[in-house]
């Protein structure tokens, strides 16, 4: 038998099913049947149905909704057609309806599984971030790829130095090849793997390339009509990638429903301008189907890429900036203003000592947000200040938010808070762009900042800030916020005050 299919299988209690029959006599027990008096389309049936979903439909971490979930299940036939004979025959017979592949991934004995194993797909999966790529394994991934003709998917993550050694091997044209992801795991910012030139790909539909000179002249995207995943991440600037050439190419695209990309390091704001002035972008690309847009890199590159797009289906935004102490950014209103499936109702601002990560949920609750956006840049007063001015200029869009959340991801010496601290008019300034905010978490390295901010030069509560608040939670110190509280109640907008004696779980 092959290795492949050599596992024993013990058949579960759903083989126990289907019309009754009478116990042999003497016999009490239940009446049963057999699973095998079923005939060979009810059977088929059941494989069929038996299949595996790879992607979870609640899955919401992002580098494995890219990766297409867990492509180790496509071995899910392996022990139904060792039960018997005639399950074997039917499943073979079925290789094309039952989507049939064969798994090459760590430890898999790809020769012997090739010369004894059915003429079938092939799915090369490498993807773990926890296992050590061995030479063995280079041999066997090098060996798979040389059937390229059967190659439906590729999924490699590993170092970089791996990955050159693959690279040269992923040339040429895999005719069945529909899914492509190729992460390079590497320390150094100035280095990156070339994929060949020569690689070609008429049926891709998913491409993912993390850490890739990645050209947009690429044969994987002179046909691009059939993508629906396109995510380039850590682009290096050596790569042409104009936004006026990224647009013609997406003009394309109709297909589309996941884009991304990302620049790393990120262009300056200053040399995007000044490439902006020597072209003018009159190509439009519609985009109908997409659902997820994401983008790293100079808001000046992004303000030039969205008036040249349309997607009206847009459900998913992520927004990445990196060291940039202003921002211009009137068009990325207009483009969220006409995403009406953006729904923007629960915001959780989280400080880290690398930057702040914003999130926006569709509701209260919500596992997976609408809007993501991370703003890296490193001490508290930058942070706030950097926030503040994105969403003053992006308030009219978040005029549905109704909770609020203030989170603190990593306590800072208090040397550091004295040497950042924040104004408060940028605290007062981030604020005014939520007016609509009906319950207020705050964090306790918060808590100061957010009661001085309430309060007026003159110590006096100011009235103009959240305005249509109900609720207000921290935790922190007992007396925190009275002054608000208390200027609330005189003027008939009472604010319900709860404190936390445990620091509460904002998730």
């Amino acid at each position: 038998m092959t290795h492949c299919l050599s596992t024993a299988f013990r058949l579960p209690s759903v083989a126990r099913f289907g019309r009754s029959t009478p116990s042999p006599a003497g016999n009490s027990g239940s009446n049963h049947t057999s699973i095998h008096i079923l005939d060979d389309d009810s059977l088929l049936n059941i494989f069929y149905l038996h299949r595996p979903i790879l992607l979870d439909a609640d899955e919401v971490r992002n580098d494995r909704i890219l990766q297409g979930g867990v492509w180790d299940r496509e071995r899910w036939w392996y022990k139904l057609a060792h039960v018997c004979q005639r399950w074997r025959y039917l499943i073979l017979a079925s290789a094309s309806y039952l989507q049939l592949s064969l798994v090459c991934t760590y430890g898999t004995p790809v020769a012997d599984m090739l010369a004894h194993s059915p003429r079938l797909p092939l799915v090369i999966d490498h993807v773990s971030k926890d296992r050590r790529i061995l030479a063995e394994d280079e041999e066997r991934i090098l060996l798979a790829l040389q059937y390229r003709d059967r190659v439906r998917r590729i999924r490699l993550l590993m170092p970089i130095a791996n990955l050159q050694n693959l690279a040269t091997a992923i040339d040429d044209e895999f005719p069945m090849l529909e899914f492509l992801y190729v992460e390079a795991q590497t320390e150094d910012d100035d280095t990156s793997v070339k994929l060949p030139k020569t690689l070609r790909a008429p049926r891709l539909c998913h491409l993912i390339s993390i850490n890739f000179d990645f050209l947009l002249g690429s044969p994987l995207l002179t046909t691009p009509a059939g993508l629906v995943t396109l995510s380039l991440q850590k682009i290096h600037r050596s790569a042409s990638f104009r936004p006026i050439d990224l647009v013609q190419r997406l003009s394309l695209m109709p297909q589309l429903e996941t884009l991304g990309i990302h620049f790393h390091p990120p262009p300056d704001n200053r040399d995007i301008e000044g490439e902006l002035l020597d072209t003018r972008i009159t190509t439009h690309a519609a985009l109908p189907n997409l659902r997820w847009f994401g983008f790293g890199g100079a808001s000046a590159y992004l303000e030039a890429l969205l008036p040249r797009l349309t997607t009206p289906l847009l459900e998913k935004l992520q927004l990445r900036f990196t060291n940039q102490s202003t921002f211009s950014i009137p068009r990325l209103l207009q483009f969220m203003s006409k995403a009406k499936n953006l729904r923007l109702s629960s915001t959780r601002f989280i400080f880290y000592s690398w930057g702040v990560a914003v999130m926006v949920y569709p509701y209260d609750g919500a596992k997976m947000y609408t809007l993501e956006m991370k703003v890296v840049c490193r001490h508290l007063d930058a942070q706030v200040s950097s926030v503040a001015q994105i969403f003053d200029e992006l308030s009219p869009a978040f005029s549905a938010v109704e909770y609020f959340i203030l989170e603190n991801a990593k306590v800072r010496p208090l040397s550091e808070r004295r040497l950042n601290e924040v104004d408060r008019t940028q605290w007062r300034k981030l604020l005014r762009s939520f007016g609509n905010v009906k319950t207020l978490l705050v964090d306790s390295e918060f808590v100061e900042d957010l009661s001085r901010c309430l309060r007026s030069e003159d110590g006096e509560p100011t009235m103009e800030l959240l305005p249509e608040l109900k609720e207000l939670s921290y935790f922190g110190k007992v007396g925190a916020f009275a002054g608000f509280i208390v200027a609330r109640h005189v003027t008939g907008r009472p604010v319900n005050l709860l404190r936390h004696q445990n620091r509460f779980a904002f998730s």
